[in-house]
């Protein structure tokens, strides 16, 4: 089927300069988190201090949470960092990440909060570590960082899906992107939500979000369609056919129950219009 989302996700070159800027902040906020308490002194020296870039902390970060016995943070700190390397714009992706966070999420008062702390953060970074290793057929590499993103962050997102930047996993919980599924720049996702196929159907099966878009806990958007640009999907709707742009759709299945001009997936305007109606 096709999307006018692929259109939203070329091979657009890195703006690197957000992300030198966000790490001076993230540094200050390093030291102001110090101040308040001495007790931070090494979780903040191994996250943050001893770093010298945005990249290579995010990177450690990265490592540290996804080690195992089987590939312990060392070895997984230099497939993360070869990544960054050779594909800076990972990291202008992450910078926009995380800048999206602080601004829709209104219990994350800084930069560090979510950088430190927010799994549904750290489990699209590590997804777009595993979705290079796919791209350059490290295939079973790919499938080893899913399986940890999936036990350590309870967010599931196959290597192959691909995703655009400014993207927010609201708490992240039990989050599942399937294969070739596309989610645009600007897009929520709160926790619950499935983008996944209608059943044992092979080929391209998974949903195109375009951006902008908000979905709701607990969604689910099944099937090879198109939800447009701006349109917002209540909590626990299940869709099964196209949204049309800057729609708002609610229900099981899910129907059109209103329109709208923003882009809910900045806004994180999640009301939806008083039925016209009573019971």
């Amino acid at each position: 089927m096709p999307s006018h989302c692929l259109a939203l996700l070329p091979e657009a070159s890195p703006d690197l300069q957000p992300a030198d800027d966000l790490w001076s902040r993230l540094r200050r906020e390093g030291v102001e988190a110090l101040d308040r308490d001495a007790l931070l002194t090494q979780p903040l020296a191994v996250a943050l201090m001893r770093h010298n870039s945005f990249a290579t902390a995010l990177g450690h970060r990265i490592a540290r949470k996804l080690a195992d016995p089987e590939l312990d943070a060392t070895a997984l700190a230099g497939v993360v960092c070869e990544a960054f390397l050779q594909d800076p714009a990972i990291v202008a992706a992450a910078a926009a990440d995380l800048l999206a966070v602080q601004d829709r999420d209104p219990a994350c008062p800084d930069l560090l909060t979510p950088f430190l702390y927010f799994k549904g953060y750290l489990a699209l970074q590590s997804h777009r570590v595993a979705h290079w290793l796919w791209r350059r057929e490290r295939i079973h590499l790919a499938r080893h960082l899913q399986s940890r993103v999936a036990e350590v962050f309870a967010v599931d997102i196959h290597p192959a899906a691909r995703l655009g930047r400014g993207i927010m996993l609201d708490h992240g919980t039990g989050v599942v992107v399937g294969e070739t599924a596309v989610i645009g720049d600007d897009v929520s996702l709160l926790q619950g939500v499935t983008l996944g196929g209608t059943g044992k159907e092979r080929g391209d099966r998974h949903p195109k979000i375009c951006r902008g878009v908000l979905i709701g806990a607990g969604a689910s958007v099944l099937g090879n369609i198109e939800v447009g640009e701006g349109a917002k999907v209540g909590a626990g709707s299940i869709v099964l056919d196209p949204v049309a742009p800057y729609t708002t759709v609610a229900g099981v299945p899910a129907r059109p129950v209103g329109r709208h001009t923003s882009l809910p997936g900045i806004t994180m305007d999640q009301s939806l219009p008083r039925p016209d109606y009573s019971i």
